[in-house]
């Protein structure tokens, strides 16, 4: 199914809830929010502010017609489970899930799916069993497909062209979702190609990256990928740090 036609299915799916399902106790629509930043990570702020700008632009204003609930997870699975929970004991009429890591929780605590939810910077919802197809999502979640995983081969040859000296170059993951092995996937698939060899470092928290990195730097002809993913995102100044500080000749981190 073409991305247009897709898009346009998911702005069908994500109107109904607010506007057709069982009014909510004291005349206002209740709405869940999952995000998988900390409340002070100003670009999870800004995506915050767009969201209610653009339901304000609707006719649905928070604390007027609609409240909005958000819970913040800061990257913590333990957090997110819990604030996926909470979620969906509100009883809202929708959930917006941000991330992979934000929907697996609330897929496995929505139970027989009572609760609609529209996920956004998802690359995989599909492969992840979120939705059955693009063309058909089915059960009761739907929203929007971030990108392909053969992007992962662009990433390898724009490394490629930005230092053509390299010759390994690491892919930083969540191992905890679909989309970080199909990630790493798509470039360790087109590594060969390029002259470089591939591995991939694992993000589970911030001293595993600062560990891995620094490893994985003491050697020259290296660079470094981070693939898409909510820890990648809240460990992303980390990163860049690493980066920069590193002692090792023709890093490049894309």
């Amino acid at each position: 199914m073409r991305r247009r036609e897709f898009i346009t299915l998911i702005g069908g799916a994500a109107a109904w809830p607010i506007t057709t399902y069982a009014q909510q106790r004291d005349g206002q629509r209740r709405i869940g929010v999952l995000m998988t930043v900390d409340d002070s990570d100003s670009q999870g702020q800004a995506r915050m502010a767009a969201f209610r700008q653009g339901l304000q632009q609707l006719g649905w204003t928070d604390g007027r017609n609609i409240r909005i609930d958000a819970r913040w997870s800061g990257g913590d699975d333990a957090k997110m489970r819990k604030s996926a929970a909470e979620l969906v004991a509100l009883a809202p009429e929708v959930i917006l899930a941000t991330g992979s890591a934000s929907m697996g929780p609330l897929m496995q605590v929505s139970g027989s799916g009572t609760v609609p939810i529209v996920f956004v910077i998802v690359p995989d919802p599909v492969g992840a069993g979120y939705v059955d197809s693009l063309a058909r999502p089915g059960g009761s979640a739907t929203g929007f497909s971030l990108f392909e995983y053969s992007i992962g081969g662009k990433w390898l040859d724009l490394l490629k062209q930005v230092a053509p000296t390299i010759t390994r170059v690491a892919a930083l993951r969540d191992p905890a979702i679909s989309g970080g092995l199909g990630q790493y996937g798509a470039v360790q698939s087109a590594a060969s190609s390029f002259g470089v060899e591939a591995s991939a470092i694992n993000m589970r928290d911030a001293t595993e990256i600062e560990h891995a990195v620094t490893a994985f730097a003491a050697t020259s002809g290296g660079g470094l990928i981070v693939t898409g993913s909510a820890l990648g995102f809240v460990h992303r100044g980390l990163i860049v740090t690493l980066a920069a500080l590193s002692q090792s000749a023709q890093r490049t981190l894309v």
